[in-house]
């Protein structure tokens, strides 16, 4: 660097680049290694080759090379490579004492350095000294025993030389540190390979003790069985099985153990070991198993068998369902389902216990609702299916005790019991049953129960009592009193038929009046005591107007077999349309006029149809303002509402838009009439004809037009003068007025064109 005269340096001045572009020619990093591959500018010559001549430069070489080596340990004695170098080059030298001696050096620096313990060993064993090769693996296992490296290579070398025995120490050395699997098999396979099966056998039992694994005792029995071991074999199997137990099962192990009997041709120990298996593992864990077993009882069985596979795999799955969720009573009921096809009853019958067992946690009905049926379920399978009637009856007893009747009951249960005792002839305690039920938990479906059960027994004197019973637990269900009237019916006794009827219609609370009401007016009818039935329909609409009440009392009329029915009808009509003047829903009005109108088609005369369709409604559309939830404005909306002709001439502003409506209707007719007269009197020159030819008609043809239009403006004045005298009440004056005086300007324009036409 330049300096100046004060001795400050001068920093020199970077070139700075004018012309940034990229240039026009690009060089890429392959051609750049492409052309200096081409000038092989990488190349370096080899270096020259010394040749020694005499021991003195031999010694000098020798020299100069371990001072290097020396100088590198010096510089860094960790670095095990040097040390490695050093011993390999005095070893190429034949200088085999000083490579011992470089290699123990290294060890005092980095004795767990594991290359180091091999390339030392390794030396010795190229130059056959043995003993020092022993000394070597014997200090490196006994300082490093967990690198299985040195156990094979020694082994290896002194099954090389020979010596069994000594390897087999080594092996028993290496075995007590309890190594990974491999070494366990290298050890099996050196004493196979000597003949040795029983040390080999014994070798095996310390191992699976040692890693108790599966495969490891599978491996174990096919050991014996390659050898023609059979029986130990299937010990071998036997004690796995015994050792895993339950808790840590799996299906590789009974896989093996029944492919081992299929190959021994025992086939019912196979199918043996599949069931109980199957019986054992879980089902997410015995898909092979399932497999495995199909193909055999393909291969080896009958249907029977097959079916049994198939039967095991589902009641497995099902297993693992209600352990998942005991609660699960649609797993239960499929569980059930199959082990009652193809099962015996104290089978079943475990299966259903566990399953009657699971009682849901919560008191409310709709838990229950898919429990009960197990119980039904249970009881119907022990009457139907194993005979036996006490079973049943106690399966019965104790759900009903289950049960909590003070919240909710189920009468399905009740009526089981009931109708299981009678078909048992025991109808005391199918009656004891019911009547306990109706004073637990009386419900509608009890009562009916129990009186179907007494109207089939033909008892009406109980029926009576329970009709009684059930009218007052509830008074207000009109179909009670309807089927209690129609007993009674039945039976001749119309009175207190009657009496019901009356009873039941003077109630405060119904829930269905009018069927109660149709009923009792059926019955009357049928009793043919038409002037009761009067009273009653009188007496109904006196409650209700209802426009089906009066039809059906017009229709009853009707029917009636009498000179004065028709009049009697049409005076009901008249009543009922009298009566309905008052109605909002117009809707029932215009039924009850349709149904007046069929009528009056049918019997009535001209006169009386003509009347009756004068009374019919304008169906007309209106709109209405619609207001949301919330209140606010939601628009407008179309509706059809009907206009009566009674209702109309009552409300003068009805009569004043039909009026209205007519004279609009008057004006767009006059308008359509001007437009044609318009058309027709357009002149057409025929073709052919010239202007002049004719002119006598043309002069005559204007005043033809001009008498045409006064005629039609006198009309109009008419129509006009007309139309003043009928809107002269109407709040439209203003507007009328306003199309006079358009008409009549449009008038006076016309005769104007005219005349100078």
């Amino acid at each position: 660097m330049a300096s100046t005269a004060a001795g400050k340096q001068r920093i020199p001045k970077v070139a700075k680049v004018k012309n940034k572009a990229p240039a026009e020619v690009q060089i890429t990093a392959e051609q750049l290694l492409r052309e200096a591959k081409e000038r092989e500018l990488e190349l370096l010559p080899p270096p020259p080759k010394q040749k020694i001549t005499d021991e003195e430069e031999l010694n000098d070489y020798k020299l100069r090379k371990r001072k290097g080596f020396e100088d590198n340990i010096r510089k860094n004695r960790t670095v095990i490579s040097n040390w490695i170098k050093y011993a390999q080059w005095e070893e190429s030298l034949k200088e085999v004492q000083r490579a011992r001696s470089i290699y123990e050096r290294a060890l005092d620096v980095d004795h767990r350095n594991i290359t180091l313990w091999l390339k030392y060993a390794e030396m010795e064993m190229k130059n056959r000294q043995v003993n020092h090769s022993r000394n070597i693996w014997d200090r490196a296992i006994t300082i490093l025993p967990r690198v299985n490296q040195f156990w094979y290579k020694y082994t290896y070398m002194e099954e090389m030389l020979g010596n069994v025995a000594g390897c087999r120490q080594v092996f028993e050395r290496w075995m007590e540190w309890e190594p990974e699997e491999q070494a366990w098999h290298s050890y099996i396979n050196f004493e196979l390979r000597y003949k040795e099966v029983d040390k080999a056998r014994s070798i095996y039992e310390k191992f699976v003790m040692v890693h108790p694994e599966v495969k490891n005792w599978i491996k174990y029995a096919h050991f014996e069985e390659k050898h023609g071991y059979i029986a130990l074999g299937r010990k071998v199997f036997e004690r796995a099985v015994e050792f895993f137990g339950e808790d840590h099962i799996s299906e590789n192990l009974y896989v093996a153990f029944a492919r081992f009997e299929e190959k021994q041709k025992e086939f019912e120990r196979v199918r043996v070991i599949y069931k109980y298996a199957l019986d054992r593992i879980p089902k997410q864990q015995a898909q092979e198993l399932f497999k495995n077993y199909t193909v055999f009882e393909k291969r080896f069985g009958d249907r029977r068998g097959i079916e049994d596979v198939i039967v095991s795999k589902r009641r497995f799955q099902y297993e693992e369902e209600v352990k998942a969720n005991p609660h699960n009573y649609d797993a239960w009921f499929d569980y059930l389902r199959l082990v009652e096809s193809d099962a015996d009853a104290d089978t079943i019958r475990e299966v259903y216990e566990r399953a009657i067992a699971n009682i849901p946690p919560i008191q409310e009905k709709r838990h229950w609702r898919r429990y009960i049926y197990l119980w039904i379920n249970y009881a119907l399978y022990e009457e139907l299916e194993v005979k036996d009637p006490e079973t049943t009856r106690q399966v019965y007893q104790a759900c009903l005790e289950l049960i909590p009747h003070k919240k909710f009951t189920f009468a399905k249960i009740w009526l089981l019991y009931g109708q299981f005792e009678i078909r048992q002839k025991n109808l005391q305690n199918a009656r004891r049953g019911l009547g306990t039920a109706i004073g637990k938990c009386p419900k509608n479906k009890l009562f009916k129960g129990y009186i179907e059960l007494e109207l089939q027994l033909r008892e009406f004197d109980r029926c009576r009592k329970l009709y009684e019973k059930y009218l007052e637990f509830s008074p207000e269900n009109c179909t009670t009193w309807i089927k209690f009237a129609e007993l009674e019916s039945i039976l001749g006794d119309t009175d207190r038929a009657r009496a019901i009827f009356e009873l039941a219609i003077g109630q405060p609370r119904l829930d269905m009046p009018e069927v109660l009401w149709k009923s009792y007016i059926d019955f009357e009818i049928e009793q043919e005591e038409y002037e009761n039935t009067r009273g009653l329909y009188k007496r109904l609409l006196q409650r209700t107007q209802h426009v089906k009440v009066w039809i059906s009392y017009a229709q009853f009329e009707l029917s009636i077999d009498s000179e004065d029915r028709l009049q009697r009808c049409r005076q009901i009509y008249e009543e009922a349309n009298k009566s309905m003047q008052s109605c909002e829903e117009k809707e029932e009005r215009l039924m009850l006029m349709e149904s007046w109108r069929d009528y009056e088609e049918e019997f009535g005369t001209l006169a009386n149809r003509e009347r009756v369709c004068k009374l019919l409604p304008e169906k007309v559309k209106k709109r209405r303002k619609v207001t949301a939830e919330d209140g606010s404005d939601a628009g407008w909306e179309e509706y059809y509402d009907y206009i009566f002709p009674e209702d109309a001439a009552n409300q003068p502003n009805l009569k004043l838009l039909a009026m209205a409506k007519m004279w609009k209707k008057q004006q767009q007719q006059q308008q359509e009439e001007e437009e044609k007269e318009e058309q027709e009197e357009e002149p057409q020159v025929p073709r052919g004809q010239e202007p002049g030819e004719n002119l006598e008609a043309e002069e005559q043809e204007p005043m033809d037009q001009r008498e045409q239009m006064e005629n039609d403006d006198d009309d109009r004045d008419d129509d006009d003068d007309d139309d003043d005298e009928s809107s002269s009440s109407s709040s439209s004056d203003s507007e009328s007025g306003s199309d006079r005086k358009d008409d009549k300007e449009k008038t006076e324009q016309t005769k104007t064109d005219a005349e100078k036409r």
